[in-house]
């Protein structure tokens, strides 16, 4: 290691010297000076068929990592952690949300979080602005199910729509479990008041659209090139998304899994599923079609851009991430 630094050293030493270029491959000067920008990028285009699909960052949000690992044995988590080169005693979720264009419609599927469930979320409505688009823009958004961080971002501070001509597409069996009555959150690991205010986002959130939602119940075809699939469990009505155009396609499967880690390569089951064994048997169906099938895959919650392969081992999954392309 100490030879490969000397090696490198006397490289940049002489390019210094040089004066002309820089020693990042004979760049020059002027350009290898330029100001980086002040964030990372929160886009990522490519294609599926004749549809451009960019996946657009809400930001984070963080919790207790067994909150994302509720099976796992403690021990053995903090050292699945530790060998990933992760903090112990938190873990961060990203928020994908994707943007669909097709001719002259704009589909988002997801709202993203605002900050409803911290400060690192509500980044969207910048990041869209970064490729040209406002929400004014956006025609449809297509909604897998109506927590908080897939939901916030429909309401502004005033409480009005925050997509004013979009359509908003609702799972049925959400909308009359968390908007028409009083949920039942009681089993899932929050604290009480925490929970409370859980409810009151996705009432807040949803209540601009409540009235012109669509309500649509998974199987169906809510949009061309875009079939829901039921994935029930987490919520009652969470739907994953298959967007397919001529031979290609990419399954969103939602928050069938947290994290490709913990989730996938680890079978360890989300501490947030309503019906954990109803959403095990979803993200099981999820998965074997996944790998079977080849059909790329995006999460919601998987590190920034979200897209992979599942493919199957003796007895699990492993997840395979994209390579990043810059041709999108």
């Amino acid at each position: 290691m100490s030879s490969q630094l000397n090696i490198s050293r006397r490289l940049l030493l002489a390019g210094s010297a040089a004066g002309a270029v820089t020693p990042l491959l004979g760049m020059p000067a002027a350009i290898a000076q330029a100001p980086a920008p002040k964030t990372n990028s929160g886009h990522y285009s490519f294609r599926i068929g004749d549809i451009k699909a960019t996946v657009v960052s809400d930001g984070t949000l963080s919790g207790n990592p067994r909150i994302y690992a509720s099976t796992a044995q403690a021990e053995e988590l903090g050292r699945t952690l530790s060998d990933a080169f992760l903090p112990t005693d938190t873990f961060r979720l990203n928020l994908n949300t994707l943007l669909l264009e097709n001719g002259d419609r704009r589909i988002l599927i997801e709202a993203g979080a605002a900050q409803t469930l911290g400060p690192d979320g509500g980044h969207l409505f910048r990041n869209l602005a970064a490729i040209g688009v406002q929400p004014e823009h956006v025609d449809a958004i297509v909604i897998t199910h109506t927590h908080p961080d897939h939901v916030g971002n429909l309401s502004r501070s005033d409480g009005s729509s925050a997509f004013p001509k979009a359509t908003v597409y609702i799972p049925e069996d959400d909308f009359a479990f968390f908007i028409r009555n009083e949920p039942d959150l009681s089993r899932l690991p929050m604290p009480e008041d925490f929970r409370r205010a859980f409810i009151a986002n996705i009432k807040r959130s949803v209540a601009p659209v409540a009235k012109s939602a669509v309500l649509y119940r998974p199987g169906s075809e809510v949009l061309p090139g875009l079939t829901t699939i039921a994935a029930g469990g987490h919520t009652p009505g969470m739907s994953a998304i298959l967007v397919h155009s001529g031979a290609q396609a990419l399954l969103i499967t939602s928050d069938a899994a947290y994290s490709p880690l913990l989730n996938i390569d680890n079978a360890w089951r989300p501490g947030p599923d309503l019906d954990p064994d109803s959403a095990l048997q979803s993200r099981t169906r999820l998965f074997d079609r996944a790998a079977t099938d080849r059909i790329p895959v995006l999460g919601f919650h998987f590190p920034f851009p979200g897209i992979g392969n599942i493919r199957t081992t003796d007895g699990g999954y492993r997840w395979v991430a994209a390579n990043w392309r810059f041709d999108g």
